[in-house]
């Protein structure tokens, strides 16, 4: 099981900050935000979402593995 975090609108559109859930098929950020654009269809597009893996900014092929900390979440801009 890994740990999924969910920050900002993303979270109001999943209706939950966070959850467990079961480590996709290919265990990568790629797989995962396909699984969850799968199950919540409402925070496409995914091309738009960033993701953490234990607290470091990942890529679609990073890794995750059993027991990680998944956030998912918007870009921020400021200026």
């Amino acid at each position: 099981m890994i740990k999924v975090l969910y920050f900002g609108q993303i979270a109001e559109l999943v209706g939950a900050r966070e959850h467990s859930r079961s480590l996709p098929a290919e265990p990568n950020a790629a797989a995962l935000l396909a699984d969850l654009a799968r199950d919540y269809p409402q925070i496409q597009p995914i091309s738009r979402l960033q993701i953490a893996v234990n607290q470091h900014h990942a890529s679609g092929n990073t890794p995750i593995e059993e027991g990680d900390e998944v956030a998912i979440f918007e870009p921020v801009t400021g200026g």
